[in-house]
Order: structure tokens, then C-alpha cells, then sequence
């Protein structure tokens, strides 16, 4: 298990990944990946065993952030980095949106926004059924929370008390191009997954400590589904992503490139003499 501090340069190693993966295919849904990087590396680190058959699961509900997938395989040394200029191009291995049958450790094909988390709780129901005590984590995004396949995925978990399964929302506040709840409001959130019977923890999605102790928290919660409500930053790490919606799906020029390394070079710095 890694703690915290590890953890936060693999997340920052991986901000880099996504930015040159972006910047060297010319396109690619940089912001929202930016913004589920520190949830999806503190999961895939500390809770994912590829060498197990029967293993923990990880469903990239929001798909087109799967650039943030990507650097995290590559992390673990199951994607190579020289493949991501080929990054959403014909016939190569890193499409546009998770797809099994190029890379058997990605769990789920997922694309049009809502179907991965039904997938996800139908994992969970298998689990259950066959004593497998691993967990299903499934990562949405806001804007994806206005899908109604979501909020019937959701019923369905609760119903069946699947306490094996959680879903973590990167609640960045942005969609594609406006705020998320200009579109249609969502909140208030927490309150309502508690009426549908959800064991919600709210936590900053950027604060590693935060997320572990979610991570931790969520394992012994009997009885019920578990939100793990993570407040979150479109385009985390790279001064001028933040909060701005182009950033949603764009790519980079090469000035930009330079701006985006060097902010998240001068925060390796910090991370690693503790500034």
C-alpha cells in the first residue's frame, strides 16, 4: 500500500502523461481527466491487483476521461508511452473511450454516458452472488448525473444492497461547455443520494489524505451502496485548464505544452522538498 505522499507524485507523474498524450495526438478530453486523476491513481495503486483473477474492478463511467486510464497503465508499465501519440487514431490500442478488447485491464467498454455504471452495478450483483469480497468502483462524471440510466442504475444498487459497490463522483462542476447545474441542477446531491439509501462521504477529490480515508471508509459500510462525493477542479494542475470549460476537449498549442509541463514540473518540486 502506498501512502500519501507517494501517491501524489504518481498523480502528478500521471497530470504530465495526460498532458503529453493531449498535446501529442492534438486532441483528447484533457480537463476532466485532469480533474479524476488523483481518485482513479490512489484506486488503481492501493486497490487494483492485476496479477489476481478474481480482482477489484474499476468502470470509467465518464469515458472520454479515459486519458487519465491511460497514464495510469502506463504507470503501472501495461501501456507503453511511446503509443500516445496514437492516442484516439485509427487502429490504435488507446481509443477515445475504454475499450476491452485492446486492453484486457481496462473493465469496461463504456462511451455514451450512463452505461457504465449500470455495468458496473451488474458486476457488483455478480460478486455478490459468487461470495467474491473485491469491490467495484465506478467513476461519473456531473454532467453524466443528468442521464436518467444513471438515476435507475442507481435504485437498482440500492435496492439490492450492494455494498460492494462504489460511485465516485467527480463533481468538477463543469460540462462540456457550461456549468453543470446551469444545465440541469443537481443538488442538492448529497442529500438526495441519502434518500436513495447511498452511504455518502464527502471529501475534496484533489486531497489525497481525504481520499484514502474515503477509500478506507467506504470498505466497511455494510447494507448500502456507497457516493464517495468528490469535489473536484476541470483541468487540476495546469494554471490556466482550471475552471474553464474549453478545457473540457481540447487540444494543446506548443506554448501551452510549455506552460502546462513547467506548472506541473514546479510541483513535482514542491512534492518532493515538501514546499
Amino acid at each position: 500500500m502506498k501512502d500519501a505522499g507517494q501517491l501524489k507524485l504518481i498523480a502528478n507523474r500521471n497530470r504530465k502523461r495526460i498532458v503529453e498524450m493531449v498535446y501529442r495526438a492534438g486532441v483528447g478530453h484533457v480537463g476532466g481527466a485532469l480533474s479524476v486523476i488523483d481518485l482513479l491513481t490512489a484506486i488503481y495503486e492501493n486497490e487494483v491487483d492485476f496479477g489476481e483473477s478474481r480482482r477489484t474492478r474499476v468502470v470509467l463511467s465518464k469515458g472520454h476521461a479515459v486519458p487519465a486510464v491511460y497514464a495510469e497503465l502506463a504507470e503501472k508499465g501495461i501501456v507503453k508511452e511511446e503509443l500516445f501519440p496514437t492516442f484516439r487514431q485509427i487502429n490504435s490500442r488507446l481509443q477515445g473511450h475504454p475499450y476491452t478488447c485492446d486492453i484486457p485491464e481496462v473493465d469496461a467498454t463504456t462511451g455514451l454516458l450512463g452505461q457504465g455504471f449500470s455495468m458496473a452495478v451488474g458486476m457488483a450483483v455478480v460478486k455478490k452472488q459468487e461470495k467474491d469480497p473485491h469491490k467495484v468502483y465506478a467513476i461519473a462524471g456531473d454532467g453524466e448525473m443528468q442521464e436518467g440510466q444513471m438515476w435507475e442504475a442507481m435504485m437498482c444498487a440500492a435496492h439490492y444492497k450492494l455494498d460492494n459497490l462504489v460511485l465516485i463522483l467527480d463533481y468538477n462542476k463543469l460540462s462540456s461547455s457550461h456549468p453543470a447545474n446551469e444545465i440541469i441542477n443537481l443538488e442538492p446531491l448529497g442529500e438526495k443520494l441519502k434518500a436513495f439509501n447511498y452511504h455518502v462521504i464527502e471529501i475534496d477529490g484533489h486531497d489525497m489524505e481525504e481520499i484514502l480515508a474515503a477509500l478506507e471508509e467506504a470498505k466497511n459500510v455494510k447494507g448500502m451502496p456507497v457516493l464517495i462525493l468528490a469535489n473536484t477542479i476541470k483541468g487540476k494542475g495546469v494554471s490556466f485548464m482550471e475552471h474553464v470549460p474549453k478545457w473540457h476537449s481540447s487540444g494543446l498549442t506548443d506554448e501551452e505544452y510549455g506552460i502546462a509541463m513547467q506548472d506541473l514540473t514546479k510541483e513535482e518540486e514542491a512534492l518532493v522538498h515538501g514546499v
